[in-house]
């Protein structure tokens, strides 16, 4: 218990810094947590998210399969994947393209690692879009990895709710931003 209020108070005292910076704090905090701590973490977060009214009121949700450093969705996404459309992002060249998690869709590593859904591209409408983040800040700034590809996505599905989840320390102060930075609407954490 001692160990994690030190761990926000360092959280906390993150001061405005810019985005490579933040990026690396992040990176330094999230080595103090083992892979069950963040597993643990997670479903915490996960059970808040499938709480949150946005999330019950939801028929078709964009989610994400998690890379190792982000809040874990493997399992979230098997527990809802009969229940809601699950669309899921792959990335193609510079852009995100949706496509929907179907009970035979096939899964391949993308780039970046990630387990991509081989399947068509999603064209229809969302209810919710759930993003991960490198860091948020309690005002729905967001950044990710640096490049770009969700604000691109995001940019095009102004009008669809935007919730950002992630571990605690990744929730911090202050986001540093630029114009084309798109801000959720709400951040759910621990």
């Amino acid at each position: 218990m001692h160990k994690d209020c030190c761990l926000l108070t360092v959280v906390i005292n993150i001061k405005v810094m810019d985005k490579k910076e933040l990026r690396t704090q992040i990176k330094a905090l999230k080595k103090q947590h083992s892979k069950e701590e963040l597993l643990e973490q997670s479903q915490l977060i996960l059970n808040k998210l499938e709480n949150n009214k946005s999330f019950i009121d939801a028929k078709i949700v964009m989610l994400y399969s998690s890379l190792p450093d982000e809040v874990n969705t493997h399992a979230f996404l098997e527990k809802w994947r009969d229940e809601k459309r699950i669309i899921l992002p792959t990335v193609v060249g510079d852009d995100i393209i949706p496509v929907e998690l179907k009970k035979d869709t096939d899964f391949a590593i993308g780039d970046f690692n990630i387990l991509e859904p081989q399947n068509e591209e999603y064209t229809g409408d969302y209810d919710l879009i759930v993003v991960p983040g490198v860091a948020f800040d309690r005002n729905g700034n967001r950044i990710g990895r640096g490049k770009g590809y969700y604000d691109r996505f995001l940019c095009k599905h102004l009008d669809v709710k935007r919730i950002g989840i992630c571990f605690d320390f990744q929730l911090v102060d202050e986001v540093p931003t630029e114009d084309n930075d798109i801000r959720m609407d709400e951040v759910v954490s621990l």
